[in-house]
């Protein structure tokens, strides 16, 4: 792995920073880490607070900061919460602010959860039979995507497992 400072050298250094934004994980070379342990010391003596040392190890992106300057001003229309007091809080005031928020939400979503779509737990007595679907609908995609690079063998495959897949559930469902 290449440091994410410098892009030069092999990062051997993690870095996870947890706080009001999410969390957010940094992998640097050696002499990178140096210079942060020096900036640690340095802040140490200044008196600088832990958020603002923070946001100078990772930077504030530029634009992040313009749409949260926009959002303050947003407000759900059902519970009355506003933007602004998310970070705060850390939760959202109902079901209507996910998409009154919508637009501010869903980088932030995926930069802590890699996803804005919620995947839950599968349940333990229906669970075969999701974990089947899932699994087909996985071979449909790459079905589809073998069948545009023209590899039709590799099609062929992944049609007779979607097949199989297809049959075990119904034998689940009919219970055959």
């Amino acid at each position: 792995m290449i440091c994410e400072e410098c892009g030069r050298n092999d990062a051997i250094v993690h870095i996870v920073q947890i706080g009001p934004d999410g969390r957010s994980e940094k992998n640097i070379c050696m002499s990178c880490a140096a210079r942060y342990g020096a900036s640690i010391f340095r802040a140490q003596q200044e008196n600088v607070s832990a958020e603002d040392f923070l946001k100078g190890i990772f930077g504030s992106n530029q634009q992040e900061s313009t749409a949260e300057e926009d959002a303050p001003h947003i407000t759900c229309p059902n519970c009355g919460m506003k933007f602004q007091d998310f970070p705060q809080t850390g939760q959202i005031g109902c079901s209507v602010c996910y998409e009154t928020f919508h637009y501010e939400l869903t980088p932030l979503l995926r930069r802590i959860h890699g996803s804005s779509v919620h995947r839950g737990k599968i349940p333990r007595r229906s669970g075969s039979s999701i974990i089947l679907r899932q699994e087909a609908e996985q071979l449909r995609t790459r079905l589809k995507e073998a069948v545009a690079r023209e590899e039709y063998e590799k099609a062929a495959e992944y049609r007779d497992r979607i097949r199989s897949l297809e049959r075990q559930m119904e034998e689940q469902t009919y219970g055959s």
